[in-house]
Formats: C-alpha cells, sequence, structure tokens
C-alpha cells in the first residue's frame, strides 16, 4: 500500500523494519526530522476542474434560486491538557521537531497507551456544553489507515460509542449578515488522538514527518447537515470557537491548528429530499475563508448542475486557494473508506458516575449563548451582545466593570470604541491594558456625575490604558475637575466675545454655525474643562442678546 503514497525515498539505504520507507536527515546536525519522498500529485486528476464563468449576477442569482446547500462541518478541537492523551510526553506548540515523542506515541512495539483522565474531563464539559447526552459507558476503537504522520498505522479514536452525541448549538448571526437565531444540530462528540505533522520541502519533493503532534489528544464534533449557507457555517465555526475558549478546553487558534474545520457540501433542487453528491473542503484556515469557500463551491455546484454535468460533481476532497479565491481538487474518493474499527484492545472502557458528570455540569461557566441572553435583557442591541460576549476576557471585563456599578451601555460604548480602537493600534488584547474594570467605572461615574467632561475622559482614558493609576488621582494631579460655576464660564464667554467683534457681527449677520467657534475659543480658555451644556446655554444668551 506504501507504494500508492509514496514514490522512491531518497536513495539513502538503511534497514528499520526492512524496507526503505523513514531514514534520519543527514543533513543538518539539529533536525531531528524524518523523511520521507512523496508523490509530486496525489490528485486522480492532472488539472484541477474550476466553475465554468460567471453568466452575469443576475443571471447567476436566478441559478442560485433553485438549489438548495447542505453543508455539514466536522470540527477537530485540540485540547489544552499538559500531556499527550495517552502517555506523560507534553503537550506544547512550537517545540523543535520529534522533540516531544516515546515509545507510546511514536507507535513502537510493545509500548501500551494510558488514558489522560483530563481527556475524559474536557469531553465531558463540552459534550455539557453543546447540550448533548452523555455515554456514561464509552470505548476506544483503532481506525486504521496507512499515511506516513500515522507511526501506529491506526488512530485511537471512537467509533459506535462516542462520549457525547445528539446535541445543539445556538447561533446568532450579525445583522450585516441579515440577522436572526440559528439552531444547528450536534451528532456526536468524540475523543481521538491526533497524527503527527508533515513537513514539505520548498522544491516539493519530499516531506519531513514531525511526531510531536502524534497522540495530542483531540476531540471531534460533527454536526448535522443543517447549514445552508457560507455564512452560516462560519458562524457556526465561531461559536465552536468560543465555546471551547469559554471552557478553557482550548486556545482555538486555527492558525496553529488547534481548531480545524472540514466543510461537507452538497446541493440539491429546492424541494429535493435526496441529498446530492458531497464535497469535503480543506485548508480552512479563518472563518472568512470558510465562508468564500463553502459561497464558491455552491455557485459551481450550481453552474455545474444548471448546464446539465451534474455527474461532473463528484465525491472528492478539494483544497480552498486563498490567492485564486477557488477550491481545487486534492484527491478523489472512489468510495467510503475502510477503516477496519474495532475495539482497542489496550485500553478499558471508559466508565462515568452520575455524580462525576453532576460535578462537571455544576462547574460550568457562563456560556456564549447564555451570556448573550443575559446581556440582551440588560437592554443592549444585539451588535452590542455579539461584540462583548465574542471575547470570553472582554465579557469577564465588561462584567467586571458594570459589577462595580457602571452604567451598562455607558460601559459597552467604552468598550467598543476607545478601548476597542487602542487595543487594536497597539495589538493588545484586554488582559494586557492597564485600566482596571474599577477604575473604567469610576471614570464613567465621574463623567456623569459631571466631575469630569467627556472629552477629558477621553484622555484620561488612553493614559490610564497605557500607564494604570487612578482615576481621582489624575483628576487631581492634573487639575482636570470640571468647571460647572455659570459666573466662571460667563467671564470665559463674555472674554471670548469682546475679542472676537468680526464673528460676533458675522453670527449677528445670520452666519449662527460660528457659534461653534465661540464654544471652541472657550473650551480652549478653560482647557476643556468648562461644562460643555452648560456653556453652549450661556453662550447662545449672550450671542443672541440684544445690545
Amino acid at each position: 500500500m506504501s507504494t500508492t503514497l509514496l514514490r522512491t525515498i531518497q536513495p539513502n539505504h538503511f534497514t528499520l523494519l526492512g524496507t526503505a520507507l523513514f531514514r534520519r536527515n543527514r543533513t543538518t546536525t539539529t533536525s531531528r526530522h524524518i523523511s520521507v519522498r512523496c508523490l509530486g500529485s496525489q490528485t486522480a486528476s492532472s488539472q484541477p476542474r474550476t466553475a465554468p464563468k460567471n453568466h452575469g449576477s443576475n443571471k447567476l442569482d436566478e441559478i442560485l434560486r433553485d438549489y438548495e446547500a447542505v453543508i455539514g462541518i466536522e470540527t477537530h478541537v485540540q485540547l489544552s491538557t499538559s500531556t499527550k492523551a495517552f502517555c506523560t510526553c507534553p503537550n506544547t506548540y512550537g517545540s523543535k521537531p520529534n522533540t516531544s515523542i516515546c515509545p507510546v506515541c511514536m507507535g513502537l512495539p510493545g509500548a501500551l497507551p494510558v488514558l489522560s483522565s483530563k481527556v475524559v474531563d474536557f469531553g465531558v464539559r463540552l459534550g455539557l456544553a453543546l447540550n448533548c447526552g452523555l455515554s456514561l459507558k464509552s470505548k476506544f476503537d483503532r481506525k486504521q489507515y496507512f499515511y506516513p504522520d500515522l507511526p501506529k498505522g491506526y488512530q485511537i479514536s471512537q467509533f459506535d460509542v462516542p462520549i457525547a452525541s445528539g446535541g445543539y448549538v445556538d447561533v446568532d448571526i450579525p445583522l450585516e449578515f441579515g440577522g436572526g437565531h440559528r439552531r444547528f444540530g450536534i451528532t456526536r462528540v468524540h475523543m481521538e488522538e491526533d497524527a503527527g505533522k508533515l513537513l514539505h520541502s520548498d522544491t516539493g519533493d519530499y516531506s519531513q514527518v514531525d511526531l510531536n503532534r502524534a497522540g495530542v489528544p483531540l476531540l471531534e464534533i460533527v454536526s448535522e447537515p443543517d447549514m445552508r449557507s457560507g455564512i452560516e457555517a462560519a458562524e457556526y465555526g465561531s461559536e465552536m470557537q468560543r465555546i471551547v475558549r469559554y471552557l478553557g478546553v482550548s486556545n482555538g487558534n486555527m492558525q496553529e491548528g488547534s481548531l480545524r474545520c472540514d466543510v461537507n457540501i452538497s446541493i440539491r433542487p429546492i424541494g429535493q429530499a435526496q441529498f446530492g453528491t458531497k464535497v469535503e473542503i480543506k485548508n480552512l484556515n479563518a472563518f472568512s475563508a470558510m465562508s468564500r469557500a463553502i459561497d464558491y463551491e455552491i455557485t459551481r455546484q450550481a453552474l455545474l448542475y444548471n448546464q446539465g454535468q451534474a455527474d461532473q460533481i463528484v465525491t472528492e476532497t478539494r483544497l480552498w486557494d486563498e490567492g485564486a479565491q477557488k477550491t481545487v481538487t486534492m484527491r478523489k474518493k472512489e468510495g467510503l473508506a475502510d477503516y477496519r474499527y474495532f475495539p482497542e484492545p489496550d485500553l478499558p472502557e471508559v466508565i462515568l458516575t452520575q455524580e462525576y458528570v453532576d460535578s462537571i455540569r455544576a462547574s460550568l461557566p457562563e456560556l456564549p449563548e447564555a451570556k448573550r441572553r443575559r446581556y440582551e435583557a440588560m437592554g443592549l442591541g444585539i451588535q452590542d451582545v455579539l461584540f462583548l460576549a465574542n471575547d470570553v476576557s472582554v465579557a469577564e471585563y465588561f462584567d467586571q466593570v458594570i459589577g462595580k456599578g457602571a452604567d451598562v451601555k455607558s460601559a459597552a460604548n467604552w468598550l467598543m470604541s476607545d478601548i476597542a480602537a487602542y487595543l487594536k493600534n497597539e495589538e493588545l488584547s484586554i488582559s494586557d491594558v492597564k485600566l482596571t474594570p474599577q477604575e473604567l467605572a469610576e471614570l464613567i461615574a465621574a463623567i456623569k456625575d459631571e466631575t469630569i467632561s467627556g472629552k477629558i475622559g477621553k484622555q484620561i482614558l488612553f493614559e490610564l490604558l497605557a500607564k494604570g493609576g487612578t482615576v481621582q488621582g489624575m483628576i487631581k494631579e492634573k487639575d482636570l475637575v470640571q468647571i460647572t460655576d455659570p459666573v466662571e464660564i460667563e467671564k470665559m464667554i463674555m472674554k471670548v466675545i469682546s475679542e472676537s467683534p468680526k464673528q460676533l457681527e458675522q453670527y449677528r449677520s445670520g452666519r449662527t454655525k460660528l457659534q461653534g467657534f465661540f464654544a471652541g475659543q472657550v473650551m480652549k480658555m478653560s482647557k476643556g474643562k468648562a461644562n460643555p451644556a452648560l456653556l453652549n446655554k450661556i453662550l447662545l444668551e449672550k450671542l443672541d442678546a440684544k445690545e
């Protein structure tokens, strides 16, 4: 079987297992990769088929209206455990190749796996968070297939008795994409181990195997085929990322491969119950890319249907080409894979007690959906709600601010506008800033009771974000208390008016927009401390007064 996947290995001879499959890379003393030479192409077609030319947006819209997309997603979540799933090797990202390995994760004969209890804990947590039913008695199975980065020749997974099944997840669609609430079914959640990783050479004529990732614990989430558009699929993926981050079971970073989504998509004429031919899309490293890839694939398949070429839609795996903004064939699937599952003989059944499940249920944090509904009940708009609940750190910060008595809408506005802009410009997260929730609440209160103006508040905000400190201390140190004495404000207004006779004449001749000029001069004179509402009230009285 190896000859179907591997071409001739690099010419050095060696005696490992009597066949020339792997060899140590001798090109450098620091590298510990294992090298294999791979096929130049693994596709069944020499040229990837692209979608037919666009017939114009109106015509295309008419075609797309005749078909319905059916989309399901398999999400692999890499768990944030300290060790791998079945051995004590450290589970760390970015280590030098083949430095976090042992006989167990290398698949050496005689090495026996021992399940990490943390993997079970995380599996139960995620199953409960996804509203699944739990299997109090589940088991592991061997999923057998050949690939160069799978050292044992099989993957330890779960087949017919997963740890969780039959759940759902609720998702809010942003207003810019039409808004609304969706519920997507979860078929199952099962525990398994990751494979190693192939590092491809620049020339493409060989690959090196890094087994650091082999044996890293995964939870695979299989959705029901309930999604109908790229936006719905991307929002489903985003919600999965939010949930695993809220739970603390994974960092969910797609760039590191901690969260990987494989999309299965088919289309069918509107009204047809039978599913169409399923195509799998891989290489999706961002949710925006997922949305674009699905929309492209829907269009590609609909155009083929419309042109009477539905037979050209075949069961295959396609990759998303970000540069070309299209899907391309990776490999054909001539039939269903026969993984020859059978129960893993080296691992006992996983048996959960109801008391154990109840203790984990009681320890679950407030999840994104519950948090969104709570924020909505506070009177916040859906855009505010989606922003605040999107990041668990931002949500916790916001909750602490309003817990100190800050006005809900004001706290949301500060976080969504000035603070969000600062974080973006400085490339920081909310946990990096020196402004504490207590001090943001103090700042909001100082503006609300007119101790300082909103303009002064912004000046204080950026200094507190960068350097820390207290609001009251900064107000006192910089003498920033807002001027609310009408007599003092009136004196400054009269001084500005007396020094601007030309502008006063123009104002009284009808150029009323010059009110802004006078207000600006007074604010400048007061160093921004004059109460804006009181200033404008007195200013209008003086400007409109008859001589």
